[in-house]
């Protein structure tokens, strides 16, 4: 059997609530010839739930190209594989990106099983603008790098979501507070899907103290959502706006550049393309 009639199938799994599992999923899993999971050891409770009996590999941010390669020969000899993760839809913020790429690049058929994804369910529920949102993943973990990290999404005015680790959720939550100001709106949802879910809504610097007070707020599986920055409306520009501005022109002409920064800024497109003909 050649390469293309292999299929890599990249199969979402539950956060929380294995009645979550979507009946194409179980038969994916059931059916596949193997499964690249990113835990074994975690994905049993999941396959004896469902009485799946598929072969388990371990595959995970780790792993080295000699696993990849092993999987990617399974799939070039016609044998079906599923990737999944611990928990969710995998690749977001999870393992596989490697995997596909290369599968595509061999001609493999890649197919996605739709399911749970942790940040999506957050979105929904919590309360904030979700037409335009920036999925940012874990922030870096020390102060520096975070707080840098931070100051570059000030003036985003999409609503941002970021993962959270428990022990470091009141830290972070303490830098948004001073980076983004402590009105600025923001929800913490921990938990999604299971029995201890738990959604708060509070600007930023009440929700710092509410999680500092309640070591429970500090366990699980968390999601911050962070409402989006105000559109500025004035015809300044600041310093940030410049630096923005300046980058883009290096490569763009000036209202293309104009356009893409009114987006990241917030600033008046017409003002950013007048400052840039000024430049000249």
């Amino acid at each position: 059997m050649g390469p293309d009639q292999a299929l890599l199938y990249i199969v979402a799994t539950p956060i929380g609530n294995l009645a979550d599992m979507v009946p194409r999923a179980i038969e994916v899993l059931q059916c596949a010839d193997l499964v690249a999971a990113e835990d074994t050891r975690h994905s049993q409770r999941l396959f004896s739930h469902f009485n799946i009996d598929t072969p388990l590999m371990a595959y995970h941010d780790h792993s080295d190209d000699k696993r990849t390669n092993q999987i990617l020969q399974r799939l070039e000899q016609g044998q079906t594989v599923a990737l999944i993760s611990d928990a969710g839809t995998p690749l977001i913020s999870d393992p596989g990106y490697r995997l596909v790429r290369e599968a595509r690049e061999r001609g493999i058929r890649v197919v996605p099983i739709p399911g749970a994804c942790a940040f999506v369910a957050a979105l929904s529920a919590a309360g904030l603008p979700s037409d335009r949102f920036s999925f940012e993943g874990f922030l870096p973990a020390k102060t520096g790098p975070r707080e840098r990290a931070l100051q570059e999404l000030a003036g985003d005015t999409r609503t941002l979501v970021f993962y959270e680790a428990p022990h470091r959720v009141a830290d972070t939550l303490q830098a948004m507070a001073e980076v983004f100001g402590a009105e600025r709106e923001a929800v913490i949802a921990r938990e999604v899907s299971k029995a201890f879910e738990t959604f708060q809504l509070l600007p930023l610097g009440e929700l710092v103290s509410w999680v500092r007070s309640d070591s429970n707020q500090q366990r699980g599986e968390i999601v911050l959502l962070v409402r989006g920055a105000e559109r500025r409306r004035d015809t300044e520009l600041d310093g940030e706006a410049q630096r923005v501005m300046s980058l883009l022109l290096a490569e763009l002409p000036p209202k293309k550049a104009a356009a893409i920064a009114a987006e990241i800024t917030g600033v008046n497109k017409k003002v950013l393309y007048n400052w840039s003909l000024e430049q000249k």
